[in-house]
């Protein structure tokens, strides 16, 4: 994505510029009518009157937009409304053909500006594809973003920019189709962002994943005629301020077909490229993180495969001994994503994590509950550190709800004749899917994300747009970068 924020002490006269202004603002402040002509006040003070909170003076050759903060029950509400007035203002903008725009903040809001370049820099994202019809390609009008004065300072808007483009990274690595990205090419496409941006890649492959005994990645991988691949990404900086590691895992079942146990279509497996939103959400992370040069040791784990009926494709009825050495009857192919995760969350162990976060397109169950508005979180992480993240994800709107992980929950997931089942009932999957994960990274303090609402959408949704949306970039590197601060005081 060719977009670039940068910051200014100044704006020209005759340029395009947006100027965010105060709740109840009902007349310009002279920062934000530097230059104009009375008759041109006059009109956005009418216009601010009349309680309009998006107002456009168009002078022909350039154009001057007046964004008002509105009114919210919290200030994170406050923001994502700021970042939804980017969306409105990218429309504006694009509309005009506008290339450059430029910043102003005259709300006392410190926050404000970095927002609404946020929600205009992630409406601006347009996934590339594969047109090759130069009257079928959209050519994007907006380059640049520049935030003026004290709107920001330049380290911030540096650090935001790298910030996105790490979530236009996993977008585009979700909008991609199977025939375009299978296990290895995932891998590669981590590899080589890892090469831009600072960190480290191993790629296992097949004999390295059985030499390993990662029974739940290789029985998801027999159907497929392509081999499995299983990818460490590591970001540890000399300046790392933590001992012990901070461990993601990403689900990155790259295309799901339900296995044997078929998903129906449409409505189920036509979206299914999308299954691997959880290892785009780590690349993302690790990619802004190492970018930014974030003093934290972290660590992404990313088992992939696609889950095909082909060849000699595990069954139900079968059971898997997994790289814990647990044993797992198999009651329905299409829970194979679980399968995956488990073996990774049994390989962090070894590392002594302070934390492990896994991300998953997992479960219906956590659609059915939350719909696309929010995803789900459990685990065993002690409160203060679910405090932490669940703020962070208010705070960049990527909002999570925290279900129970009780004991009596472990009943849905017996067998009869393994240590488990990979199957619960048909109530709370969610909730049976985490406690199946649970049993493969007992004793490490660890949080499951289950991102299946949000991860991907059939409709366009303001600065969340269509398709792959990067859900869990921001909500990590929030929560992650709290972890510095907060060893900083």
């Amino acid at each position: 994505m060719s977009l670039t924020l940068t910051h200014a002490a100044t704006a020209p006269a005759a340029a395009t510029q947006v100027f965010i202004l105060p709740t109840g603002t009902l007349s310009l402040p002279d920062s934000a009518a530097t230059d104009l002509p009375e008759a041109a006040r006059a009109y956005v003070a009418a216009a601010l009157a009349d309680d309009q909170k998006f107002v456009t003076l168009n002078h022909f050759s350039h154009q001057h937009y007046f964004v008002v903060l509105e009114a919210k029950p919290s200030p994170d509400l406050t923001l994502e409304a700021v970042r939804r007035a980017g969306h409105q203002l990218h429309g504006a903008l694009k509309t005009e053909k506008t290339a450059e725009l430029f910043i102003h903040d005259a709300s006392e809001n410190p926050a404000a500006a970095l927002a609404l370049a946020e929600g205009l820099y992630l409406s601006a994202y347009e996934f590339e594809g594969y047109k090759t019809d130069a009257k079928s390609r959209a050519v994007p009008a907006l380059t640049t973003i520049t935030l003026v004065g004290a709107a920001a300072t330049e380290a911030q808007v540096t650090e935001l920019q790298h910030l996105l483009e790490g979530v236009c990274f996993a977008r585009d690595l979700v909008n991609a189709p199977l025939n375009k990205l299978n296990a290895q090419q995932l891998a590669d496409r981590l590899a080589e962002a890892g090469d831009r941006a600072g960190y480290t890649t191993d790629i296992l492959d097949l004999a390295r994943i059985e030499s390993l005994r990662m029974g739940g990645l290789l029985a998801v991988n027999l159907g497929s005629p392509e081999p499995p691949t299983f990818s460490i990404l590591e970001w540890k900086p000399a300046n790392a301020q933590n001992e012990q590691p901070y461990v993601l895992v990403g689900k990155g079942v790259v295309y799901d077909t339900g296995g044997l146990s078929l998903k129906p279509t449409p409505g189920g497996m036509d979206t299914m490229k999308c299954d691997m939103a959880g290892a785009a959400a780590v690349g993302g992370v690790l990619y802004a993180l190492a970018l930014n040069k974030i003093p934290l040791h972290v660590i992404g784990l990313v088992p992939a495969t696609d889950n095909r009926p082909g060849g000699l494709a595990y069954v139900p009825g079968d059971v898997l001994t997994m790289h814990s050495g647990l044993t797992v009857e198999i009651k329905n192919t299409d829970a194979e994503g679980r399968l995956l995760l488990a073996d990774a969350l049994s390989f962090a162990r070894k590392y002594h994590p302070t934390l492990v976060i896994d991300l998953a397109t997992l479960t219906g169950a956590a659609v059915r509950a939350l719909g696309i508005e929010a995803a789900a979180v459990m685990g065993t992480a002690d409160e203060a550190t679910k405090a932490q993240l669940l703020a962070a994800a208010h705070r960049t709107h990527e909002r999570l709800v925290e279900f129970p992980l009780w004991d009596d929950y472990a009943a849905h997931i017996k067998s009869d004749i393994a240590d488990l089942s990979n199957l619960g009932k048909p109530e709370a999957g969610h909730i049976s899917a985490t406690k199946f994960l649970e049993r493969f990274i007992e004793g490490t303090p660890w949080l499951h994300l289950d991102i299946a609402g949000p991860a991907f959408l059939t409709a366009a949704d303001s600065y969340r747009g269509l398709g792959g949306t990067g859900t869990g970039v921001r909500s990590v590197y929030e929560f992650l970068i709290g972890q510095v601060e907060r060893k900083q005081l």
